[in-house]
């Protein structure tokens, strides 16, 4: 049987990478990011060079607050609880009833704190969304779906990425739930730390003590 040319190969490489091509290519008006909802419960499977966290994230404006239960593959889970008068919670619930604190100078993200993000055009990421594409201060690129302007991935500048699992909007977690634990405010077993060193822990890079995700990347010089 006679085989076909090799030439035929060429073409739909050719074409493929024309069509990532033209996906890159800006519109005459760039769109602009969504804001995020000002309440919503999303489910992140965040990536750090293999090392995989996923993590519950309940944002919720109109309160103030933002919750990140942060489960360790295999491992422990950690509760990292902000709220906009710039107080944080980082603990656990296991037997060890560890619990740190930080007190910073800025609160939770802002529903806009994509605004002024430069647009870089369309990708095809995490299986195939098709999505609208922004970068911010050298610091984040996010992933919005082109249909829906549902957040889908995110990459920071560390390498770090976020897989958006779940988008569930007007999703609120019950106020009990936002009570950190009575030994965070026992100052013989609460640890404190430094606003400096708090502000890499706590950062939007999810670079936290142990993995928290949602701080405000203003701590690292720029307005959200």
């Amino acid at each position: 049987m006679a085989s076909l040319p090799k030439s035929t190969t060429v073409v739909p490489i050719l074409i493929l990478l024309a069509a990532s091509l033209c996906l890159a290519l800006p519109s005459s008006k760039d769109p602009v990011p969504a804001a995020w909802p000002h309440q919503f419960h999303s489910i992140l499977m965040m990536n750090y060079t293999g090392t995989l966290e996923l993590i519950d994230l309940w944002y919720d404006w109109p309160n103030g607050r933002n919750f990140n239960i942060i489960r360790h593959q295999l491992g422990s889970v950690t509760y990292d609880l902000e709220w906009n008068n710039g107080t944080s919670f980082v603990y656990t619930l296991d037997s060890a009833r560890e619990c740190k604190t930080a007190h910073l100078e800025v609160g939770i993200l802002r529903p806009d704190w994509l605004d002024g993000a430069r647009y870089v055009g369309r990708r095809l990421v995490d299986g195939g969304f098709l999505c609208d594409v922004w970068e911010k201060a050298d610091f984040i690129t996010y992933y919005e779906d082109v249909d829906t302007n549902r957040p889908v991935h995110w990459v920071f500048y560390t390498g770090r990425e976020a897989h958006v699992m779940t988008f569930e909007v007007g999703a609120v977690l019950e106020d009990a739930k936002w009570q950190a634990p009575v030994y965070c405010f026992d100052n013989k077993k609460t640890d404190t730390v430094p606003e400096a060193e708090a502000e890499a822990e706590y950062s939007i890079t999810g670079a936290s003590m142990d993995g928290g995700f949602l701080k405000g990347s203003n701590l690292l010089g720029f307005s959200l």
